[in-house]
């Protein structure tokens, strides 16, 4: 698996598809999150945008390999592991962007509630961002796996059904990442930080179903 995540890994960053969503991430953060803001706020801000980030970098690594180089794995290493090193890619990548995302942002904004009359501690506030922005991350990749070949092969069905799903999983009442990122934005009014452990958590799971059926599906398709 190592040696797919780092053909995979290296697929990704040779293509330069991932520019498309890192320049949108960071457009979209710079429009929506201002220094000297409070920082829960703005770190939920970042939390959500993340998600749509994450599910658009899995349509990238799932779709960007040649068709011929993909077969030649899938018979080396078998076709639901070769796709799982997909997933996992993606939402590495996704990680990796939102935990820069997190450390500038808390850097950025001003150490305070929405009132600024209550001090929030940067540190405190970094580890309440990790945790949502990690919920965000793994939600997106879900969306991303399961509205992607092999769930849904025609781009005319996938590109809406995973920004429809993507919208959702951050509006949607009792979704991990709707519950984090109201965390954030409730912790910024009131002052008070408390880590979202429960999300992530459930965001993980959600996320390990969702691999899960799109890695067997892939086998299941496969030649």
């Amino acid at each position: 698996m190592t040696a797919l995540l780092r053909y995979q890994a290296d697929l990704l960053v040779r293509s330069q598809r991932w520019l498309p969503p890192v320049i949108l991430y960071a457009a979209f953060l710079g429009i929506g999150v201002q220094s000297g803001q409070p920082v829960l706020s703005s770190l939920g801000y970042t939390a959500a945008g993340l998600l749509p980030v994450a599910a658009w970098l899995v349509r990238i690594c799932v779709t960007g390999e040649p068709d011929a180089a993909r077969a030649c794995v899938a018979a080396a290493r078998g076709p639901a592991r070769a796709h799982l090193a997909c997933l996992l890619t993606a939402l590495l990548a996704a990680v990796a962007l939102g935990v820069l995302a997190t450390v500038v942002v808390t850097l950025i904004s001003a150490p305070a509630s929405d009132d600024h009359h209550i001090h929030v501690p940067a540190l405190k506030a970094a580890a309440a961002g990790l945790p949502a922005t990690l919920a965000c991350a793994l939600l997106g990749a879900a969306v991303g796996a399961l509205t992607n070949r092999p769930v849904l092969c025609s781009t005319g069905r996938a590109v809406p059904a995973m920004l429809l799903g993507a919208l959702l999983a951050v509006v949607l009442t009792g979704s991990p990442a709707q519950a984090a990122v109201s965390g954030l934005v409730t912790g910024s009014q009131t002052g008070r930080v408390a880590v979202p452990l429960l999300p992530p958590a459930g965001a993980a799971l959600l996320t390990a179903a969702a691999f899960a059926t799109a890695a067997g599906l892939s086998a299941r398709r496969s030649p």
